[in-house]
């Protein structure tokens, strides 16, 4: 990838993670067929109706980079290998109480917006403890979305505030950065980078 050659870092340093929300199963079939394993969905309902058509893709992960509210948790926890959007303790208990192991990050909330969702920064200590101290969770770092906008270098600071924070609590996982903003990203620290218009084009409305 040219993003990590420019910064000096390895290509395999930084997961291409594939969003294929409002995208159909086949759409993941496909991208299977050429390398990827690594998808995210936005909402766990409309990859409910996916996952029966991509169950049997050997080495297939599914991420969950939506938000995801507590009352959906369990059906999460069964769907999703990763969740990137933990914000909460009581989101992290539940998705504990499953039983099952999951490898998550914590949003962090960044940016003024109020669609934006996350956990304030003052508030991670209080979080990344909880999460530390559960048995089936496995901390991978830290998630964030900055304000839109045209020019990738208005992310800049978002991502690097991430860096530091993730630093803080010596967090190696970094998920940040999409299609327009990708190579500000990596050159940041970026560890996934997330993926969806560059490689299937824009969605449609549904």
């Amino acid at each position: 990838m040219r993003a990590c050659a420019r910064v000096g870092r390895a290509r395999e340093d930084v997961l291409l993670l594939a969003v294929t929300k409002v995208f159909p199963a086949q759409v993941i079939l496909d991208a299977y067929e050429l390398g990827l394993r690594d998808f995210g969905e936005n909402y766990v309902q409309e990859f409910e109706g996916k996952a029966p058509q991509v169950a049997g893709l050997e080495g297939a992960r599914f991420h969950l980079i939506g938000h995801l509210q507590s009352n959906k948790s369990a059906r999460a926890g069964e769907l999703f290998q990763v969740i990137q959007t933990v914000d909460s303790v009581k989101l992290a208990r539940r998705l504990e109480g499953m039983g099952r192991r999951v490898e998550v990050y914590v949003e962090v909330k960044l940016s003024p917006e109020d669609s934006k969702h996350g956990v304030m920064p003052e508030e991670l200590p209080e979080l990344v403890g909880a999460i530390r101290g559960m048995g089936n969770l496995e901390l991978k770092g830290l998630m964030t979305m900055p304000p839109w906008s045209d020019d990738p270098e208005s992310a800049r600071p978002y991502f690097k505030r991430l860096r530091e924070l993730a630093g803080e609590f010596g967090l190696a996982g970094l998920s940040m950065g999409m299609s327009h903003d990708l190579e500000t990203a990596i050159d940041e620290g970026s560890t996934v980078v997330r993926v969806g218009t560059a490689l299937f084009g824009s969605r449609k409305k549904t």
